[in-house]
């Protein structure tokens, strides 16, 4: 069920893909961690930077993070923030959060399976437009991405990373080892490559693949600098955001 699912929700065939990865992966995953290794001081820089600007932007954006955690508390039932389980860096799951955007009673009704299957016709990464668990501010905080402010905690304790590969659920890698290995060379990022491309129009599993490893092989500070300069463009246009 779950490899049907897989195929429904990518839009592709997934064996022939694992097949694909499979005849490169070993080969790919070497090159990628000795060019890591020969980075290890932009690495390092990395990490020093994700802790400095997630811990200013926590404390200068504090206003805004308090008041949509009051609206959201009082405008509907349920907690403030939202979390579920994500594969980060070395492979390690944890929890990964957001302002709540929908409304209790429903969403917590709703697997990660059944949110993708409702997507199917779209791409695994495809969110559903009009659907009717988002609640007024919801639709706001999402178009704005004001919902994945939250992350930034994320980021300051080193689970995440400023910019990186999206951190995926664990379904969605599940049959997808080799591309699960690379992508957990690095820290799983709030913004990144696939997320500044025209992701309104590309959310097949071969879309994100592709980019969240043209930008794990070629990592530089210099290309995290040129994604963090594009990434308020696409915010304020909303691209690929609802």
């Amino acid at each position: 069920m779950e490899v049907n699912l897989l195929h429904k929700t990518t839009g592709i065939n997934e064996s022939v893909l694992h097949i694909h990865l499979e005849s490169t992966y070993p080969e790919k995953k070497r090159l990628i961690e000795e060019s890591l290794e020969k980075k290890s001081i932009q690495v390092g820089l990395k990490r020093l930077f994700d802790i400095v600007t997630s811990g200013l932007l926590i404390i200068s954006l504090a206003p805004v993070l308090i008041t949509v955690a009051i609206i959201v508390k009082f405008t509907s039932r349920g907690p403030i923030l939202y979390s579920n389980e994500r594969v980060g860096y070395r492979g390690n799951h944890f929890r990964c959060f957001k302002f709540r955007s929908m409304v209790t009673d429903q969403s917590v009704k709703k697997t990660d399976y059944e949110v993708a299957l409702a997507g199917q016709e779209k791409g695994i990464l495809h969110k559903v437009k009009n659907d009717s668990r988002i609640t007024w501010i919801g639709k706001i905080i999402r178009q704005t991405s004001i919902d994945e402010l939250p992350q930034l905690f994320n980021v300051f304790i080193g689970d995440m990373s400023m910019i990186g590969p999206r951190p995926l659920v664990p379904f969605m890698l599940k049959h997808l080892p080799e591309f699960r290995e690379i992508r957990c060379l690095v820290r799983p990022g709030i913004t990144g490559l696939w997320q500044i491309r025209d992701r309104v129009n590309n959310t097949s599993a071969e879309f994100m693949i592709t980019h969240d490893t043209e930008y794990i092989e070629n990592y530089s500070l210099f290309l995290d600098m040129k994604i963090l300069i594009k990434t308020p463009i696409v915010v304020i246009t909303g691209d690929g955001a609802y």
